[in-house]
């Protein structure tokens, strides 16, 4: 398979559509998450259909002090990556292509869920962001736009934004990858010295410690709910290995399921950790939050949640977050 590199809308309208199109949309610097993603659409257009990557770098998303001119522009390579996991076309549009009118005077808003996390951090990121992935979709026009869920508060955003606005598409969201050592596969990686990565890996460590406190304390009211609240008292502490000052069996299982709190403690330890080291990594935020608004959650929540960390290390800022589920004690 050839890949085409088209610059201007007038091509890619000038393509003949045959099946559906997938769509991944990138700004560049294309590494093994980017792949994973067009392997995806790949499957999801089919023998049939076709598989378009943007490259834009979109300015909108930059704020003031932002790394807009230092962003890696790589196209030859990409192309590259894109053939390799089966794009058929590379739309990568120039700022007067996307922009022909210059700064654009009407613009999306992202909302209050805009205004969290990464919003708080980066006033106007996410309006800078819709404002180009709805402006996208209408150029490229796909059946559906697979994005990362490294990404997640930009994926959550992208989805109400379809909703909100009746956009005909499907929106797919993709697991994030990750490198041996565990950290999330991103562009920004490559500023990164060997000291400042092994601080930074600090990111998903903590994702990990935070995810295996919550597993561990599911396993223990799932084990807690075993044991028959008419047991003697001595006998359901043994049962569950907790010690008698502790708690029951019947209180355990009718604990908060998964005590949130104790998930943000562990995951803040890491964390608390890595700024003692040189360099330290500096935090941003560390978040368990509702997906559906980006607001934290609070411990009687059930259902599914997103555990999401950002910090520095050195110049350079980097996100991460882990899908977490909170069920209910029966």
């Amino acid at each position: 398979m050839t890949t085409t590199l088209l610059r201007t809308a007038d091509e890619l309208h000038a393509r003949v559509r045959r099946g559906s199109r997938a769509v991944v949309m990138t700004m560049g610097a294309l590494h093994e998450g980017h792949a994973t993603l067009i392997r995806a659409a790949r499957e999801i257009a089919g023998p049939e259909g076709e598989v378009v990557v943007t490259v834009f770098v979109n300015p909108l998303q930059f704020g003031a002090g932002e790394d807009l001119d230092r962003y890696p522009r790589t196209l030859d390579a990409d192309l590259k990556i894109a053939e390799e996991a089966g794009a058929d076309a590379v739309f990568a549009p120039s700022v007067d292509e996307v922009y022909p009118g210059g700064d654009p005077q009407v613009r999306l808003s992202a909302g209050p869920m805009g205004e969290r996390l990464e919003g708080a951090v980066r006033p106007g990121h996410f309006d800078g962001m819709l404002t180009v992935v709805a402006k996208l979709l209408h150029l490229t026009r796909p059946d559906a736009a697979l994005f990362g869920q490294k990404d997640a508060q930009q994926l959550a955003l992208i989805r109400r934004m379809v909703l909100d606005l009746n956009f005909g598409v499907e929106i797919v969201g993709v697991p994030t990858v990750r490198e041996e050592d565990g950290l999330a596969l991103s562009s920004r990686n490559r500023y990164l010295s060997p000291e400042e990565r092994r601080t930074a890996l600090a990111l998903s460590q903590a994702l990990f410690a935070g995810r295996d406190r919550h597993a561990a304390q599911e396993a223990l009211r799932a084990r807690a709910r075993e044991v028959p609240a008419t047991r003697a008292r001595a006998e359901a502490l043994s049962a569950i290995g907790e010690s008698r000052a502790a708690a029951d069996a019947h209180a355990v299982a009718k604990a908060v399921p998964g005590a949130p709190a104790a998930v943000r403690a562990a995951a803040r330890l890491v964390l608390d950790e890595a700024a003692r080291l040189q360099p330290p990594l500096v935090l941003d935020y560390l978040a368990l939050v509702d997906p559906s608004d980006f607001t934290e959650i609070e411990d009687d929540f059930t259902g599914e949640a997103v555990l999401a960390v950002a910090a520095r290390v050195g110049t350079t800022r980097l996100i991460d977050n882990l899908p977490l589920t909170f069920g209910a004690a029966s």
